[in-house]
């Protein structure tokens, strides 16, 4: 096992305080990884909507343990304190990041993106049972009610992944590129796949600053 998907990181923050003790919180008396595991994926999944309109890109607001400041994040934010949880418990975490095709994607953000391609979607992968396991925490279930697709469960020992059909056979989610895992987020390449696929999103920022990025 690398040692770097225990360790703290910029953005996987497990040494923050808030999220040591949101981790503990979250878990309560649990003591086994998988049980642990799946108790910090319900608490990240149905304890902070999501929310894709609401995004800083500066490098403060892109730590894990500023998610915890408000009841909302998007997939990248959401997948990140899950992994930075994990970690403050000594649960070995890593990132994903897909690019993903979501064709039932609201009006709402199809016209923000001009696109249903959704750009480095992030999920995580959790070390567990000697193996790794995909958690995808985004889609709160009060979401996946009103999206009427069943809300992705998770048991610790199976991957857990937007699921390719909804509850009526439509297709709801197509996964088109696979980014890799990561110890942390890559953060400049995030944001080069988000200047690449959106470009308009950024010549508007000097307007609209819904998303903000800085230079570091």
């Amino acid at each position: 096992m690398n040692e770097q998907y225990l360790q703290p990181a910029e953005f996987v923050n497990s040494d923050s305080e808030d999220i040591i003790a949101f981790a503990k919180k979250a878990v309560g008396d649990s003591t086994g990884p998988i049980e642990q595991a799946v108790k910090l994926y319900y608490a990240v999944r149905d304890g902070f909507n999501y929310n894709p309109y609401d995004i800083d890109l500066n490098s403060e607001a892109m730590k894990a343990s500023s998610l915890l400041k408000r009841n909302y994040g998007y997939c990248v934010e959401k997948a990140c304190l899950l992994a930075a949880a994990a970690r403050a418990l000594g649960i070995p975490s890593r990132l994903g990041f897909a690019k993903v095709r979501n064709h039932i994607a609201t009006e709402k953000l199809e016209e923000r993106l001009r696109s249903n391609v959704l750009v480095f979607h992030g999920f995580t992968e959790l070390f567990l049972d000697g193996k790794w396991v995909k958690a995808t925490p985004a889609f709160n279930k009060s979401l996946c009610v009103k999206l009427n697709v069943d809300s992705l469960e998770f048991n610790g020992k199976d991957d857990s992944v937007f699921q390719a059909y909804g509850k009526e056979g439509a297709q709801f989610m197509e996964y088109l590129h696979d980014y890799g895992t990561f110890p942390d987020i890559p953060r400049d390449l995030f944001i080069s796949e988000l200047k690449k696929h959106y470009p308009h999103i950024f010549e508007e920022m000097a307007k609209d600053l819904t998303l903000k990025v800085d230079d570091k």
